[in-house]
C-alpha cells in the first residue's frame, strides 16, 4: 500500500475525488514496480544502468546504424584475418560448389530441352550481367555479401533475342548501398516506403528505389534520387531476425567490437615484443670516467651533448650511456596470458558468427573425433537453415520464376515443369559408418536412394544414367568388376545369374 504524505492529505481534504485518484495512481505505480522487480533483468539498478533497453522496432534500429555497421564490417574483412575467414567459411558451406538445379517434366523430350537451356545458360557466364560468374558463382557472391553487408539485391535484366543468349535473362548482384534510403515514409501514390523499399497498403513489396551506380563509385556519384524499379525485377535476400524486419544487418554486428579490440591487443603485444627485442643491453656511467655521451667543450666552454640521439630501434641494439659504464641486460616482458585470453575472445567471436571456432581459426588443438563431430553437426544445422530458409526461397525461387518466363518465351510452350534445388554434398566425418547408415535407411524404407544421392550433392537421374552406361560398357567388353553387384557380391563371390 502506497503511503500518503501531507500533500496527499491536503488534496484529499480539499478535493476528495482528485485525492482518491492520486492515491490510486500511486498504488498502481508501486504494484508495477514490485512486479517488475520480480525479474532481475527488468529491474532498474546500478547493475543495469548500462543497458540500452529501447522499444524500437527492427526498422528503427537499422535506419541510422545500418550504413555505419556495413562500412565497419567491410573494413574488418579487408584488414582482419579472422573476419575475412569468417566471411569465407559461411558461403563455402552454404553454397560450396553450388546449389544444383534439376528439371522434372512429364515428357522426356520437354525435360531434356529445358535441362539443356538451363545448363547452357545458368552453368555458364551467360547468366551474369557482368559476364564473370555462372549461377553457382553468383550464389556464392550473394551469400558472401549477405554475411558482410547483411543483405543483397539481385536484379533481373531482360535481354533481347539478338543478344544471342540461350535465355533472354541475366542477373545482376547489387550491394545494399544501391538502395536510396532517403525514400522513406508516405508516398504520393498512397503507398509508403521504408528505407528505399515501397509497400502497398497490404504490406506487400511493390518497388525498390535504386541508384544507377554505387554511391561510392570513384567516378563520382551523380544520383540524387533512386529510380523506381518494380519488385517483379528485384529480389531482396537477407536473414530475418525479427518480425517486420525490412532490411538485413551485417552478421558481424554482435562481434565488431570484439574483433577490433582483439586486433588492437594483438598489435600492442607484437609491438611490445618488438621493442623489447630491440633493447638487448644497457651501458651506464658509474661516475668514474668521462661521459661518452658528452663531446669536447664548445666555444662557450659548455660541454656539447650527443647530437645524434637514438631515434630508431633495431634487434640486438646496445645503447651506450657513458665511459666507465656498467652493463645490464634487458628482461623482455612476457605475454603468458595473451594466448589463453585471445583463444577465449576468438571463441566468443565464432559463437557470435554461429560458426565453429576451429573453422574460423584453423586451430584444431584439443579436438577429438567426438567433439569435432558434435561441432560439425551443429554447424551443419545452421547451414541447412541459412540455405533452405533464406538463400533458396529468397534467391533461387524468384530466379526460377524469372527463368520460367524466359523458357516459355524461347520454347513457345507453357507445358508445366518443375525445377528442384540440390544442395552441395555434405562432407562425411566417418565415411564407412555414414555410408552403412545410408544403406540401412534405404533397406528399411526410412529413406529413398534418390534422397541419399541428393545428400551427396548429385542428381539421382544423372547417377542412374552413368551406372547404366558403365554396366553396358563393361558387358560389351566382357569385364567382371568387383564393384558390379550384378555379378560380384560384397564378399567378392560370383553372383548367381538371374
Amino acid at each position: 500500500m502506497a503511503k500518503d504524505n501531507w500533500l496527499d492529505r491536503a488534496i484529499s481534504f480539499a478535493f476528495p475525488s482528485i485525492g482518491a485518484a492520486r492515491m490510486d495512481a500511486r498504488a498502481r505505480i508501486a504494484r508495477a514496480d514490485r512486479i517488475r522487480n520480480l525479474f532481475e533483468g527488468a529491474s532498474r539498478s546500478r547493475r543495469t544502468d548500462g543497458w540500452r533497453a529501447v522499444t524500437t522496432d527492427a526498422n528503427a534500429e537499422t535506419f541510422l546504424a545500418n550504413g555505419r555497421l556495413r562500412d565497419v564490417a567491410r573494413d574488418l574483412v579487408r584488414n582482419n584475418a579472422f573476419a575475412a575467414r569468417a566471411k569465407a567459411v559461411i558461403p563455402a558451406n552454404v553454397v560450396g560448389a553450388g546449389i544444383v538445379l534439376s528439371v522434372k517434366a512429364a515428357r522426356q523430350a520437354r525435360q531434356d530441352r529445358i535441362k539443356g537451356l538451363i545448363r547452357d545458360h545458368f552453368e555458364t557466364t551467360a547468366i551474369d550481367a557482368d559476364g564473370r560468374l555462372n549461377i553457382y558463382g553468383l550464389q556464392a557472391l550473394a551469400m558472401a555479401t549477405i554475411v558482410e553487408a547483411g543483405e543483397v539485391l539481385i536484379r533481373r535484366r531482360v535481354r533481347r533475342a539478338e543478344d544471342g543468349l540461350p535465355l533472354p535473362l541475366q542477373l545482376q548482384v547489387l550491394e545494399p548501398d544501391f538502395l536510396d534510403t532517403n525514400v522513406d515514409g508516405p508516398l504520393g501514390n498512397g503507398n509508403y516506403a521504408v528505407q528505399g523499399i515501397e509497400f502497398d497498403l497490404r504490406g506487400q513489396r511493390v518497388a525498390y528505389y535504386l541508384f544507377d551506380q554505387h554511391p561510392g563509385d570513384m567516378r563520382g556519384f551523380s544520383g540524387y534520387r533512386g529510380n523506381r524499379v518494380s519488385a517483379d525485377f528485384v529480389t531482396h535476400v537477407y536473414r530475418v531476425d525479427r518480425p517486420g524486419q525490412v532490411r538485413g544487418v551485417t552478421w558481424f554486428a554482435p562481434v565488431i567490437t570484439r574483433l577490433h579490440d582483439l586486433a588492437d591487443l594483438s598489435d600492442a603485444q607484437l609491438m611490445k615484443q618488438k621493442i623489447a627485442a630491440c633493447f638487448a643491453a644497457f651501458i651506464k656511467d658509474n661516475g668514474q670516467g668521462e661521459s661518452y655521451a658528452q663531446q669536447p667543450a664548445g666555444p662557450d666552454g659548455a660541454p656539447v651533448t650527443n647530437a645524434y640521439p637514438i631515434e630508431t630501434f633495431e634487434p640486438g641494439m646496445i645503447e651506450r650511456l657513458g665511459e666507465g659504464e656498467d652493463i645490464s641486460f634487458a628482461t623482455p616482458p612476457q605475454s603468458q596470458d595473451f594466448g589463453p585470453y585471445s583463444m577465449l575472445v576468438l571463441r566468443e567471436i565464432a559463437t557470435g558468427m554461429n560458426i565453429p571456432y576451429e573453422a574460423m581459426t584453423g586451430d584444431l588443438t584439443g579436438v577429438n573425433f567426438s567433439s569435432g563431430r558434435m561441432g560439425w553437426l551443429e554447424f551443419q544445422r545452421a547451414v541447412e537453415g541459412w540455405r533452405w530458409n533464406m538463400l533458396i526461397p529468397g534467391m533461387m525461387d524468384p530466379v526460377m520464376r524469372w527463368a520460367n518466363e524466359a523458357v516459355r518465351a524461347v520454347t513457345m510452350s507453357s507445358e508445366p515443369y518443375r525445377v528442384d534445388c540440390t544442395p552441395p554434398r555434405r562432407e562425411m566425418i566417418d565415411p564407412a559408418n555414414d555410408i552403412r547408415a545410408a544403406q540401412q535407411a534405404i533397406r528399411s524404407g526410412l529413406s529413398s536412394r534418390s534422397s541419399e544421392v541428393r545428400k551427396l550433392g548429385y542428381e539421382p537421374e544423372d547417377i542412374d544414367a552413368e551406372i547404366k552406361a558403365d554396366n553396358e560398357r563393361a558387358d560389351k567388353l566382357g569385364l567382371v568388376l568387383d564393384s558390379d553387384p550384378r555379378k560380384t557380391s560384397a564378399a567378392g563371390l560370383a553372383q548367381t545369374p538371374q
